[in-house]
């Protein structure tokens, strides 16, 4: 390289692709802190449904962006980018390299593109459109956003109030999609010389068998008990950020008397797969745009060994970041 920037790496993948294992097999080989790239694992108290890693886990190798807010609270891919330089900064001073983490690929792209000149919030925008879902469903309010934005309703839940909400509020406000504001945005290069490493899954049915299993752990590992807890220590909606991120939604609605017991696992892991699905989806157009660098197959044997290697040749290129062993 020629660049004197320092490096950073990033290792993005749908849920439940290993992507963890990874990043403590490359802490535990080179100069690097992880840096949480997950927009549920920033809520406090929501650990197991969010695969945090544990209490064990982070006092080894710590994570930063995690456990940032309350379930009550609010958290935007504008706060996550300012957060992530900011971090970004104070480990390069510290001599090491950032290493992003995750799978919230909305966050991503706003760290590695920066952020669209969006038109202001307007309530009574709002208003109109929270009344329309009262009356109609968000499903169905997701529909309509499909015929008018596909692009960005692909990369949607029907159930992702919020999103779905700010979607239909900049088109009806300006008459243009939301990509078209992505597109018109001016460029924000990152003052690092970043690796993006994505892991994908060409073959469905292993991530899908990942999913479940995972699934099902994290309900015998006490998810319910921890949405419970939750329940009691805060003052919760179903509407609320926290609550619709996946498998809690879905142990809420049972909670609530809206799914039988019999049914959660399975509503669960067919939730996670189809939010997999999107994952995947904006996954397809970041490679397309050139912000991937590579990807990996996640079923081949070998890619652990790849990526290690792969990371020592863009840290030993620059004078900052020599890679070294961990006991």
């Amino acid at each position: 390289m020629t660049t004197a920037l320092p490096p950073a790496l990033c290792l993005i993948g749908p849920t439940a692709s290993g992507k963890t294992d990874l990043a403590l097999a490359i802490v535990q080989r080179f100069p690097v802190e992880i840096i949480s790239l997950d927009s549920a694992q920033v809520f406090i108290g929501m650990d197991i449904g969010t695969a945090k890693p544990d209490r064990e886990t982070l006092a080894r190798f710590p994570h930063h962006l995690i456990d940032l807010i309350t379930p009550e609270e609010r958290y935007s891919a504008a706060q996550f980018r300012t957060d992530a330089l900011r971090t970004m900064a104070e480990i390069t001073a510290r001599g090491k390299t950032p290493l992003l983490v995750g799978g919230t690929m909305l966050y991503f792209k706003a760290l590695i593109e920066g952020l669209a000149e969006l038109p202001p919030a307007d309530p009574a925008m709002r208003a109109l459109i929270d009344a329309e879902a009262a009356a109609r469903g968000w499903p169905t309010l997701h529909a309509e956003l499909a015929l008018l934005d596909p692009v960005t309703a692909a990369r949607l839940a029907p159930t992702d109030a919020q999103r779905i909400q700010r979607a239909l509020e900049v088109l009806r406000l300006t008459g243009s999609p939301l990509g078209d504001f992505w597109q018109r945005q001016p460029e924000a290069a990152l003052p690092y010389q970043m690796l993006n490493i994505a892991l994908a899954a060409p073959e469905r049915k292993l991530l899908h068998e990942r999913i479940a299993q995972r699934f099902r752990s994290m309900l015998a590992t006490g998810l319910v008990d921890e949405v419970a807890h939750l329940r009691l220590k805060y003052q919760l909606t179903a509407d609320l950020p926290a609550m619709r991120c996946v498998g809690y939604r879905q142990v809420w609605e049972m909670l609530e008397g809206m799914l039988p017991a019999v049914e959660l696992a399975d509503r669960g892991i067919f939730a996670t797969r189809q939010f997999a699905k999107r994952q995947l989806t904006w996954l397809r157009a970041l490679r397309e745009s050139g912000a991937v660098d590579i990807e990996f197959d996640l079923a081949e044997s070998a890619t652990a060994a790849k990526i290690l290697q792969l990371i020592d040749a863009h840290l030993t290129s620059t004078p900052q970041a020599q890679p070294e062993s961990r006991a």
